[in-house]
């Protein structure tokens, strides 16, 4: 995702990622990855659980998604596979926001 980070905000759009993991975890991989988007810790699950992305198999984590929000704060696109490691790559996310 990093590295079609540009082209996201290009199209005055934001990314933010929501994990599982602690801060202190994601402060790891923000530095590791040389990430410059946001990562934001959901360990208590309150925010996978409201958009319905717990895994199946692991109540404990959330699968890979992707959603759109538009400027009124409703989901104006999504995408999330059923495959824990299926992730749409920038591309596909950019090609998306040009169609709103």
């Amino acid at each position: 995702m990093q590295s079609g980070y540009e082209d996201i905000k290009t199209e005055g759009a934001e990314l933010i990622a929501i994990s599982r993991d602690s801060q202190g975890a994601l402060a790891s991989t923000r530095r590791n990855l040389n990430i410059t988007f946001l990562l934001l810790s959901d360990a208590k699950l309150q925010a996978i659980s409201a958009y319905n992305v717990i895994d199946p198999t692991s109540p404990n984590i959330g699968r890979p998604a992707t959603y759109i929000i538009d400027g009124n704060g409703k989901i104006a696109w999504k995408f999330l596979d059923e495959k824990f490691n299926t992730r749409l790559d920038s591309d596909q996310i950019v090609s998306e926001l040009q169609k709103l």
